[in-house]
């Protein structure tokens, strides 16, 4: 269905001089960005932004979009290992002034950054129409994420402080108050700031919380009082660090006490959160699975094990096509994803869609290639009741009856690789199979060597393997995962084959379902951290503990 109203590339430019847009992207999470940002970076010839901002709003941006680098042009900071970057108004400037439609991405929100309001005041001088679109303020994201409250039902104020551009006054006046002070400040700064409110009067054992990196999975965040940060941050080994540098949000005041944080803290205590998660599959198969590793707190990392390419001899497939549009087929068997792809691929080249399978009944192997038909516009009829395979398949196909079905043969489309079980068990159930490679798979190329030194160095928390193919292919290409690497494998085949090659299993799905695969994960994950957390123990990352510990299997 098409939009009610004109879709956000087909704005006309507001002027000869272009247009600017000043958008919030956040603290750092992707999923913060709203509907309005989202179309407008859609629509934006030219996308101005820092590294870090770029990386969160990039993905959103239509391809082509000029992505100019910003310099640095403040020597004293690029000295201290703070690079201020200030050329991005000479830059919003000449695009916008050459007619093109600007996005200027700022972190958190455009009200709250100096340099952005300097930007739009050059913007209105020059009379270049510009808009904002809000952003989340780190310092309102960051707690909210860090299960930080800042008001309760007292309604208590709550002071933002900018540690960097704070005044003696300003400092004064928070200390002297009892309301809950959010301070934005740097790791190696923090301990400083904690400093100047105890001299301005709050109580060295007022609670504070610091959180790193907030709203990303690479949080953390540590809960001390004024008096103590600089300690607890040492004995975390947390400074003195070369990343000290990095921007906090502090949290000073009762409501970010230890008692109520392990009540709140819900993004940190996600079962997998952090979790580097190798997913050994094609990237359009790996996309959905991917998404809910990230649900779960985990961090994908996608390395393709197999590339998929036309068969050698494309006739046999052209046939079959052909022969379904005629009528040849009582039924199709699609047992992959790449097999809709394949078949799909042959209709767009012939000029057709998926009215061309009116009245032959279709069947497909589980719920992703399911969810391919569905998205090519084909209902299945038949996906198995049981387990997602070939034999599960089976259980369900009715036999051929030749007083019901008016035709007898089967088109099933498949790679060059497949198992010959589902023909086997469609003969015996009385039907003709016309079996057709209609793909071939072959090893994907080797990942980049950091991933190949991750993954044998023990870099990574966990891997899924999906098959048994994914196993051969993953240890052909990139080597062995390491002994702490958590292995799960999606059924006994796929763990029989990764102990073949010295792979200890820990996680066996209790369904071939890839879905109930990262599930089974994050319920592994799930125990592991309420078992460190009843021994009084920290909860680490698989990757963080030492070399050479066992686990048993799990089955969930």
């Amino acid at each position: 269905m098409s939009p009610t109203g004109p879709a956000a590339t087909d704005f006309p430019a507001l002027s000869a001089q272009g247009h600017v847009t000043f958008l919030g992207a956040g603290p750092g999470d992707p999923g913060l960005l709203t509907l309005r940002a989202v179309e407008a970076l859609a629509s934006a010839d030219v996308l101005v932004a820092e590294p870090d901002v770029l990386g969160v709003v990039r993905c959103h941006a239509r391809a082509g979009v000029s992505t100019p680098e910003l310099t640095v042009v403040d020597a004293q900071s690029a000295a201290a290992g703070v690079p201020v970057l200030r050329d991005a108004a000479n830059l919003v400037m000449e695009a916008a002034k050459g007619g093109r439609r600007v996005v200027r991405a700022v972190l958190g929100d455009p009200g709250l950054d100096g340099n952005a309001g300097a930007e739009m005041l050059a913007c209105a001088a020059a009379g270049v129409p510009f808009e904002v679109v809000p952003g989340v303020a780190s310092a309102v994201g960051v707690p909210a994420y860090a299960g930080v409250p800042l008001r309760d039902e007292q309604g208590a104020d709550v002071r933002f402080v900018d540690a960097r551009t704070a005044s003696d006054r300003c400092w004064s006046e928070v200390g002297a108050s009892d309301a809950t002070a959010v301070v934005s400040t740097t790791l190696d700064s923090v301990a400083a700031a904690a400093g100047e409110l105890v001299a301005a009067g709050r109580k060295p054992d007022t609670p504070l919380t610091v959180t790193v990196a907030g709203t990303t999975t690479r949080q953390r965040t540590w809960t001390a009082t004024l008096g103590t940060i600089a300690q607890v941050l040492k004995q975390a080994k947390v400074l003195p660090s070369p990343d000290g540098h990095q921007p906090v949000i502090a949290v000073v005041g009762e409501r970010s006490s230890a008692a109520q944080r392990d009540q709140l803290a819900w993004f940190e205590s996600k079962p997998l959160f952090g979790w580097k998660v190798l997913v050994p599959r094609t990237k359009e198969q790996a996309a959905s699975l991917s998404d809910q590793l990230r649900s779960y707190g985990a961090v994908p990392h996608e390395v393709p094990t197999i590339a998929v390419e036309p068969p050698r001899t494309p006739q046999q497939m052209e046939r079959a096509v052909k022969g379904l549009v005629t009528g040849r087929y009582e039924w199709i068997a699609f047992t992959s994803v790449n097999a809709v792809k394949a078949v799909r691929e042959k209709f767009e080249e012939y000029g057709l869609d998926a009215r061309a399978f009116a009245g032959i009944k279709v069947a497909a192997v589980g719920e992703q290639t399911a969810a391919a038909l569905v998205d090519f516009g084909v209902k299945p009829d038949l996906v198995p009741s049981g387990e997602q395979s070939a034999a599960g398949l089976l259980e369900d196909w009715p036999p051929y009856d030749p007083v019901f079905d008016p035709i007898d043969r089967v088109f099933l489309p498949r790679a060059d690789i497949a198992t010959e079980t589902l023909v086997a068990g469609l003969i015996e159930l009385g039907w003709e199979v016309d079996d057709v490679t209609a793909y071939r798979t072959v090893r994907a190329s080797p990942p980049p060597a950091d991933t190949r030194e991750a993954i044998k160095g023990g870099g990574f928390d966990a891997v899924l393997f999906t098959s048994s193919s994914t196993v051969r292919n993953l240890v052909g290409i990139a080597g062995k995962p390491h002994n702490v690497t958590v292995i799960a494998c999606i059924g006994p085949a796929t763990a029989k084959t990764a102990e073949e090659h010295g792979l200890r299993v820990d996680v066996l799905s209790p369904e071939p379902s890839v879905h109930k695969l990262a599930e089974a994960l994050a319920e592994f994950g799930e125990r592991r951290r309420d078992a460190a957390k009843e021994a009084g123990d920290p909860v680490t990352r698989p990757s963080e503990r030492r070399p050479g510990a066992r686990r048993r299997r799990t089955t969930t």
